[in-house]
């Protein structure tokens, strides 16, 4: 594959996507220990880096590799600064200049009920949000490098249990408690829309802060009851606030964007497909 668009974070749900769309374009690269034919990050190595980058010589590479476990990263907070921003920073110090970098990031970097174009200031309310907006800093410092904030992205995931969709049947499989937020509200999109829109923009001349919108923002609880429908299969839940857990979770959080065109579409809702 020569000059392979390197997708650092294979795991990660748009990560995953990418891999499995675009096998042809990528080379995915997986966290340390991951259960994975692909080759493992060594991002704590920058003789890593360095040799990796000499060898491939890329000309993009986009970044979808973080923790995203909300209350892991609450316990943990020194371990979460250590992934999602050490990791990137040592990453910006190698880079060649010559290759673009495409930071994946989140809706996390919000908080509070509302909705958020580009032009709104991050207003985090977990450490993970908060690892999430160090990290798009360093990013928006470098030159051609574009960092993109998606909702909830739903589909497959990389172990069958980890995306949400995943969670639910396999929670459902094991007779397993499953307990939705009841108001929180998120752009839930399906992931390999997300992942196709990701490439084009990924794959343009655009620079700096965009976000990748949904037609709608929906509830935890209307998405949970669609997925099983979806699914075919009988769900049985209980609902709970969010400041009824232990973990910060957000409330009606809407991406919205500034930007026209067609790769600034809103992409359809989850439930559009209702």
């Amino acid at each position: 594959m020569s000059h392979p668009i390197l997708v650092f974070g294979a795991t990660s749900m748009p990560g995953f996507a990418l891999a499995r769309l675009f096998p042809q374009n990528v080379q995915p690269f997986v966290p340390p220990k991951s259960r994975s034919p692909w080759p493992a990050l060594n991002l704590e190595d920058p003789a890593w880096l360095e040799a990796l980058f000499s060898a491939r010589e890329p000309r993009l590479l986009i970044y979808c590799h973080a923790v995203c476990d909300v209350s892991k990263c609450e316990n943990a907070p020194d371990w979460a600064y250590e992934i999602n921003v050490h990791h990137i920073q040592r990453l910006l110090d190698i880079l060649p200049n010559a290759t673009r970098l495409v930071y994946v990031s989140s809706d996390h970097v919000f908080g509070g009920n509302g909705s958020y174009s580009e032009e709104s200031a991050p207003c985090p309310i977990s450490v993970y949000g908060r690892t999430r907006v160090e990290a798009e800093n360093l990013v928006l410092k470098r030159q051609r490098s574009l960092v993109l904030r998606s909702g909830l992205a739903i589909g497959p995931s990389h172990n069958g249990r980890t995306g949400h969709s995943d969670w639910l049947a396999y929670r459902h499989r094991r007779h397993l408690p499953i307990t939705i937020v009841e108001d929180e509200f998120r752009s839930a999109v399906w992931v390999d829309d997300l992942a196709v829109r990701i490439m084009l923009l990924a794959r343009s001349e655009e620079t700096g802060l965009r976000h990748i919108a949904a037609t709608r923002a929906v509830s935890r609880v209307e998405l949970a009851r669609y997925l099983a429908q979806h699914m075919r299969i009988k769900l049985t839940f209980k609902t709970a606030s969010r400041h009824q857990q232990t973990a910060p979770h957000l409330g009606r959080v809407e991406l919205t964007t500034i930007y026209h065109g067609r790769q600034h579409r809103p992409l359809p809702s989850v439930l559009d497909h209702m």
